[in-house]
């Protein structure tokens, strides 16, 4: 597979040519992926932009009713997804224009590594198929998991600086607060889950707002640790 990856990579060089940034060692806790897979995905990083920036516009749809009752203070809070996508997009962009920005490029991480992970395992063990057109159930699956694939793409051109992994500790620490424990401005803002749904009115108390609200904020908690071991592999 390592060949077939290299030759690929290769390939897309002849089209996408770009100066790469070193693969440096490192635990595949925090580099899981294959070297080759990385310089794909960099050397892709201008179509992968694009796809993450209509993918936030998509995003921004699907949260339409959502949004609509929601005070437009809260709108930051609610849409994490179609943030998350714009973030990685925008640290992309910042990287090929050379343009220093480790917080944008750390929030990116945290937002692609807790949401790739988090809206899956809702999908597939809070809410289930049930209300739902398959098309969308498994576009919202294989979409957020591809995600996870670029969080960890971006240690290789960003550093986790301790003042970036504050700044994205605060912010995703932050949604976590509001969405599952303090429901300011009309809150709770988490994504509406349809595991919620009681004869047609959305009840907080049941089981699956609990699973939703754990499986959040250990996702942030594994978002911290790597981002804190990447920052000790770069120093």
């Amino acid at each position: 597979m390592t060949g077939v990856g290299r030759r690929l990579e290769r390939a897309l060089a002849t089209i996408f040519d770009a100066d790469l940034p070193p693969s440096q060692g490192r635990s595949r806790a925090i580099g899981p992926l294959p070297t080759w897979l990385e310089d794909v995905g960099l050397r892709l990083a201008w179509p992968i932009a694009i796809v993450n920036l209509v993918g936030t516009a998509f995003g921004f749809w699907y949260y339409r009713f959502q949004l609509a009752e929601t005070p437009l203070l809260a709108w930051p809070l609610v849409p994490d997804s179609p943030l998350a996508t714009l973030f990685i997009a925008l640290s992309l962009i910042a990287w090929r224009l050379d343009f220093r920005a480790n917080w944008l490029h750390v929030l990116a991480f945290f937002g692609c590594l807790k949401l790739g992970f988090w809206t899956p395992f809702v999908q597939l063990f809070v809410n289930g198929p049930g209300g739902i057109a398959t098309w969308l159930y498994v576009f919202l699956i294989t979409s957020h998991l591809a995600m996870v694939f670029e969080a960890f793409v971006i240690h290789r051109y960003a550093q986790f600086t301790l003042p970036a992994i504050g700044v994205a500790t605060a912010w995703y620490g932050l949604n976590d607060l509001v969405d599952y424990v303090w429901p300011i401005l009309g809150g709770p803002h988490h994504t509406t889950l349809r595991a919620e749904y009681v004869d047609g009115v959305v009840d907080h108390t049941v089981f699956a707002h609990d699973l939703a609200a754990g499986a959040a904020v250990v996702l942030t908690l594994a978002a911290i640790v790597l981002a804190l071991g990447t920052h000790r592999a770069q120093a």
